[in-house]
């Protein structure tokens, strides 16, 4: 009996603290529920076409307000949220991509990812739980990943999103339902520093002159109705 109440009372003792371990990750992905939400909401007001071309990721896909008009003729779903990892986006896939059953996904992330302190490698990992989690539900998808270029704010990071994009390549080599969008040189100027004038004044995102070359990589990798 003795021992019987000493494993109850470890028992409730322990399952508070491994509630609270689980907490961080649930916290995590709680954080975006009012954007996730919303849009659900705007796919239901008003569907996209199945087939579309869907671009989803960080605050660089969020803040590209003039995607429609850089992509005109093209059917395309913006679908950032600011500050997310590439694990955030394979969490919320059921949500924000299986839905309007893209022909197309482009993909911006993996900044954050280095910046909150993952390893390329790390980064890489949940890169290809991303494409494997897409291609288990929607496998003749093709999945384009726009690859990180150097900003001011993360100058420290560029050596790190050099090797993620790396790893990404030869990934991509492998697979022709994957492509990769090299952007390594379009930030820089001829000091080989990033380019004051292509960002907001944080040094981090992109203004009009920056999104106008981003649109200019991003658009010979675009799908036609052909394809």
């Amino acid at each position: 009996m003795k021992l019987r109440a000493f494993l109850v009372t470890l028992t409730v003792l322990l399952v508070p603290a491994f509630a609270d371990e689980a907490k961080p990750e649930e916290n995590r992905f709680a954080k975006w529920e009012k954007e996730i939400a919303a849009f659900e909401v705007s796919g239901k007001k008003k569907p996209p076409p199945k087939g579309s071309i869907l671009f989803i990721g960080s605050s660089t896909i969020r803040m590209w307000t003039t995607l429609a008009a850089d992509f005109s003729g093209h059917p395309v779903i913006n679908r950032g949220f600011g500050g997310s990892q590439i694990v955030d986006s394979t969490h919320f896939a059921e949500r924000i991509i299986f839905p309007y059953a893209p022909k197309q996904i482009l993909l911006r992330a993996g900044g954050n990812d280095i910046n909150a302190g993952k390893s390329p490698e790390q980064a890489f990992d949940d890169y290809k739980a991303f494409v494997a989690a897409v291609h288990a539900k929607l496998p003749d998808t093709e999945i384009a990943y726009i690859g990180l270029c150097p900003t001011i704010a993360r100058i420290k990071q560029v050596a790190d999103g050099d090797r993620l994009s790396a790893l990404i390549i030869a990934e991509s080599a492998k697979n022709p339902k994957l492509k990769f969008i090299d952007c390594a040189s379009m930030t820089l100027g001829p000091d080989g520093q990033p380019r004051a004038d292509l960002f907001i004044k944080d040094g981090l995102h992109f203004n009009e002159h920056g999104y106008k070359l981003l649109a200019e990589r991003v658009r010979p990798f675009i799908m036609t109705s052909g394809k």
